[in-house]
Protein backbone atom coordinates (compact mmCIF):
# COMPACT_ATOMS: atom_id res chain seq x y z
CA UNK A 1 0.00 0.00 0.00
CA UNK A 2 1.41 3.36 -0.96
CA UNK A 3 1.30 6.49 1.15
CA UNK A 4 -1.10 8.08 -1.31
CA UNK A 5 -3.51 5.13 -1.06
CA UNK A 6 -3.39 5.26 2.74
CA UNK A 7 -4.00 9.01 2.69
CA UNK A 8 -6.99 8.60 0.39
CA UNK A 9 -8.36 5.80 2.57
CA UNK A 10 -8.05 7.88 5.76
CA UNK A 11 -9.65 10.87 4.03
CA UNK A 12 -12.70 8.88 2.97
CA UNK A 13 -12.93 7.21 6.39
CA UNK A 14 -12.99 10.68 7.94
CA UNK A 15 -15.70 11.92 5.59
CA UNK A 16 -17.90 8.85 6.18
CA UNK A 17 -17.45 8.94 9.96
CA UNK A 18 -18.13 12.67 10.21
CA UNK A 19 -21.27 12.18 8.11
CA UNK A 20 -22.39 9.38 10.42
CA UNK A 21 -21.69 11.56 13.47
CA UNK A 22 -23.76 14.40 11.98
CA UNK A 23 -26.60 12.00 11.11
CA UNK A 24 -26.57 10.57 14.65
CA UNK A 25 -26.58 14.03 16.19
CA UNK A 26 -29.46 15.22 14.04
CA UNK A 27 -31.38 12.00 14.68
CA UNK A 28 -30.97 12.31 18.45
CA UNK A 29 -32.05 15.97 18.37
CA UNK A 30 -35.01 15.46 16.02
CA UNK A 31 -36.35 12.22 17.49
CA UNK A 32 -35.32 12.62 21.10
CA UNK A 33 -38.75 11.78 22.53
CA UNK A 34 -39.22 8.61 20.51
CA UNK A 35 -35.64 7.46 21.01
CA UNK A 36 -35.81 8.17 24.75
CA UNK A 37 -38.99 6.14 25.15
CA UNK A 38 -37.60 3.19 23.20
CA UNK A 39 -34.19 3.20 24.89
CA UNK A 40 -35.73 3.89 28.29
CA UNK A 41 -37.86 0.76 28.01
CA UNK A 42 -35.04 -1.33 26.53
CA UNK A 43 -32.42 -0.46 29.14
CA UNK A 44 -34.63 0.64 32.07
CA UNK A 45 -33.14 4.16 32.20
CA UNK A 46 -34.76 7.48 33.01
CA UNK A 47 -34.54 10.66 30.89
CA UNK A 48 -31.59 12.11 32.84
CA UNK A 49 -29.43 9.02 32.36
CA UNK A 50 -30.39 8.75 28.69
CA UNK A 51 -29.36 12.35 28.05
CA UNK A 52 -25.98 11.61 29.61
CA UNK A 53 -25.65 8.41 27.59
CA UNK A 54 -26.45 10.20 24.32
CA UNK A 55 -23.96 12.97 25.08
CA UNK A 56 -21.28 10.46 26.09
CA UNK A 57 -21.86 8.42 22.91
CA UNK A 58 -21.51 11.46 20.66
CA UNK A 59 -18.45 12.76 22.54
CA UNK A 60 -16.62 9.43 22.48
CA UNK A 61 -17.41 8.87 18.82
CA UNK A 62 -16.09 12.34 17.97
CA UNK A 63 -12.87 11.66 19.88
CA UNK A 64 -12.47 8.31 18.11
CA UNK A 65 -12.88 9.98 14.70
CA UNK A 66 -10.27 12.57 15.57
CA UNK A 67 -7.77 10.06 16.95
CA UNK A 68 -8.16 7.26 14.40
CA UNK A 69 -9.01 9.13 11.18
CA UNK A 70 -8.21 12.84 11.20
CA UNK A 71 -4.88 12.84 13.07
CA UNK A 72 -3.40 9.99 10.96
CA UNK A 73 -4.66 11.73 7.80
CA UNK A 74 -2.87 14.96 8.66
CA UNK A 75 0.24 13.06 9.79
CA UNK A 76 0.36 11.32 6.38
CA UNK A 77 -0.04 14.73 4.69
CA UNK A 78 2.91 16.08 6.66
CA UNK A 79 5.08 13.04 5.89
CA UNK A 80 4.19 12.80 2.21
Amino acid sequence: MTTETLRTFLGWCSVINIGLLMFSSIFIIAFRGVASRIHGKMFDLDEKHLSQAYFQYLAQYKIAIIMFNIVPYFASRIIG
